[in-house]
């Protein structure tokens, strides 16, 4: 099987596994509803209690799942690639630390300046991802030598651990009812409540998705190394710029959607390659539906494990991602 027809059979696979978990996963919870009902036109809206839990209730939170999950896992293989390392995640370098920071803000102030719809939360959170990215990016570039990748990451640890600090601060002289709101966030929470979170994030996304779309190539000449891949014809540099931004411009999206949702980028990137191999042409969009399937599944099993009560979907995500994440160092050691 060429590799063509071979990409073709695989992500049509997964393409088609995200989409029957995206449609099943409205369907359970704490009130089982029937599909059939939901979209029967017949049935006036406000005596359709199935089409109300569906698409008001569930839905949002699906999609939600879904974006937050496709995005932090693409993130994750691209960031992997571009730094040779297999333990990078896209809250490496610092942007999801910025994220919480600015959420945390917006929470300890009490800060009320939605849009569209949109809490002031997550508009806070992803100004503050975009606060961590300019400062990472700046460090990494600032010896004019293009764009180092051991300054980045050690520039996004850094900031990543002085953020923490920062929250911890904030935290510290929030008053209780602001720091319990605070610390349910910092779990990751896909409740969103309705759609337009989701529709101010789908612009960030997609112009991260646009940049993915034309990277498979390049990310596997550049895990090959810089100057196997500028052998190749590849501006290491350039590359290099764009698959930063790009997945850290998902991240941060991402990250003001659902939270800092973690281990997403980590768990998801290894166990499709585990299946499909290195190609990151076939990796890349199968991480991102597996990814998308991935965090809805979880996120059901956070809203159903302990029904009535729901749990942050990310405790789901971190029982997983924590014992697979050092079965990994303990293999790549």
């Amino acid at each position: 099987m060429n590799v063509r027809r071979r990409m073709i059979t695989v992500v049509s696979a997964y393409a088609v596994f995200a989409a029957a978990v995206m449609v099943w996963a409205p369907t359970v919870g704490s009130t089982d509803i029937s599909l059939s009902k939901a979209f029967d036109r017949s049935i006036p809206w406000d005596q359709n209690v199935d089409a109300q839990i569906f698409f008001v209730a569930r839905l949002p939170r699906v999609l939600s799942g879904a974006i937050v999950g496709a995005s932090l896992a693409s993130a994750g293989v691209v960031l992997q690639a571009m730094l040779r390392n297999p333990l990078a995640t896209p809250f490496t370098l610092g942007v999801s630390a910025g994220a919480a920071l600015g959420a945390m803000i917006a929470i300890a102030i009490g800060l009320d300046l939605g849009a569209m719809g949109v809490s002031s939360v997550p508009i806070a959170s992803f100004a503050g991802s975009l606060v961590a990215i300019a400062i990472v990016y700046f460090l990494a570039s600032s010896q004019k030598r293009g764009l180092s990748t051991n300054v980045l990451l050690l520039a996004g640890v850094t900031l990543n651990s002085f953020f923490s600090a920062l929250i911890l601060f904030v935290q510290y002289m929030a008053d209780f009812t602001q720091s319990f709101r605070a610390v349910r966030w910092l779990m990751g929470d896909l409740d969103v409540g309705s759609y337009s979170p989701i529709l101010a994030a789908i612009p960030f996304i997609v112009a991260a998705f646009a940049v993915f779309a034309i990277l498979p190539r390049t990310l596997n000449l550049l895990t090959m190394g810089e100057n196997v891949a500028a052998a190749r014809g590849v501006e290491v540099i350039r590359a290099q710029r764009w698959a930063f931004l790009s997945a850290s411009l998902a991240t941060g999206a991402a990250v003001s959607l659902g939270g800092p949702i973690g281990f997403i980028g980590i768990v998801v990137p290894h166990l499709v390659r585990l299946m499909v191999g290195s190609d990151h042409r076939i990796v890349l969009p199968a991480a991102t539906l597996f990814g998308a399937a991935f965090t809805v599944l979880c996120d059901l099993t956070a809203r159903t494990i302990m029904a009535p009560m729901e749990l942050p979907v990310g405790i789901i995500t971190a029982l997983i991602g924590g014992p697979f994440f050092l079965w990994l160092l303990v293999k790549k050691s």
